[in-house]
């Protein structure tokens, strides 16, 4: 899970309705295997609904980077230097990025989101606590390059992706972004990414089904947003969340499980679910150092630190643009 809102700019046809959002969903629900994007989850409930989770007990992923970020405040400054613009990728409320500010004291302050009212409040917000800090808000979709604004061309730059939200992609689309995030910061850049660690699984397993059943229903809302968006008729009663560990492929896969066999309707297009098929809604891959920094590399980008939480539940990464070779 992650706090990110979406990852392309809202179409919407004559009828108000997202066409990307429809077609994910009929695309999703055609196939063998139901799925659909996990960026779907975040409508503004599902939004509000994840906030919930990073309160949760079994949810550890948010407090433990924020440990990381309070506790390794000098080691960032020692590592990452002075004088760098802070290009935040998919900022949302940006809640996790004063920590790292305080820390490195940055030249200028870019948050990309394609949330464009929500982006500029928070810029806004950031810009009170601090006052002398030039804050750039560029509402993009960072999964393509983005030109970032003139005011920082000339400056070198830190990326900041927290949260593991890189962790929600699949290896191919999570090495393109890397590629992408290159291209946007350029040469001499620096990356500070959140990875998710690989851990017992009864672990894993609780932070995705948390006791107070918030999860499920943040898995359940997507099912409400299609027959509330989408003309659908869902019958949510007969789906129950779960959350598995698949281990050959090192994640927690989200699935909305069919209690009973189900018919339904979506965009006037009609489905069926024998009991026990999934719509599955979001991977949440783990990884272990090895496997971290193979991402990285394949990315374009070449691992210099890691900082762990105290449990070591969770993984801050500081890379840098890999320069080019033409050999070995």
């Amino acid at each position: 899970m992650n706090s990110k809102k979406g990852l392309a700019l809202v179409d919407l046809d004559a009828d108000g309705v997202d066409r990307a959002f429809r077609a994910d969903v009929l695309e999703g629900l055609s196939e063998p295997q139901k799925a659909i994007p996990a960026r779907w989850l975040y409508d503004d409930a599902g939004s509000q609904l994840f906030e919930d989770i990073t309160q949760v007990e079994e949810y550890y992923p948010t407090r433990a980077e924020t440990e990381i970020l309070r506790d390794r405040c000098a080691d960032f400054a020692s590592a990452i230097g002075r004088g760098r613009a802070v290009v935040e990728f998919g900022s949302g409320s940006s809640v996790k990025t004063p920590l790292l500010l305080k820390c490195i004291e940055p030249a200028a302050y870019v948050p990309l989101d394609i949330s464009g009212d929500f982006l500029r409040s928070a810029a806004a917000d950031l810009s009170a606590k601090f006052p002398g800090l030039p804050v750039h808000p560029v509402e993009a979709d960072f999964m393509r390059r983005v030109e970032l604004p003139s005011e920082v061309a000339d400056m070198p730059k830190l990326g900041f992706f927290p949260g593991s939200t890189i962790g929600n992609m699949v290896p191919r689309t999570a090495v393109d972004l890397l590629r992408t995030m290159r291209e946007t910061l350029g040469e001499g850049s620096m990356l500070l990414i959140g990875m998710d660690l690989i851990k017992d699984r009864a672990v894993l397993e609780a932070a995705y089904d948390d006791a107070k059943g918030v999860t499920a229903e943040f898995n359940l809302n997507l099912a409400r947003r299609i027959n509330r968006e989408l003309d659908g008729t869902i019958p949510v009663e007969k789906l129950r969340h779960e959350a598995r560990w698949n281990d050959d492929f090192a994640r927690i896969e989200m699935h909305l499980v069919a209690l009973e066999d189900i018919a339904f309707e979506v965009a006037g297009r009609s489905f069926t679910m024998e009991a026990g098929e999934t719509i599955h809604t979001e991977n949440s891959h783990k990884f272990g150092k090895r496997s971290g920094n193979a991402l990285l590399l394949a990315g374009g980008w070449t691992p210099v630190e890691r900082w762990l939480d105290n449990r070591g539940l969770f993984s801050l990464i500081l890379a840098e643009a890999t320069i080019p070779r033409s050999a070995p």
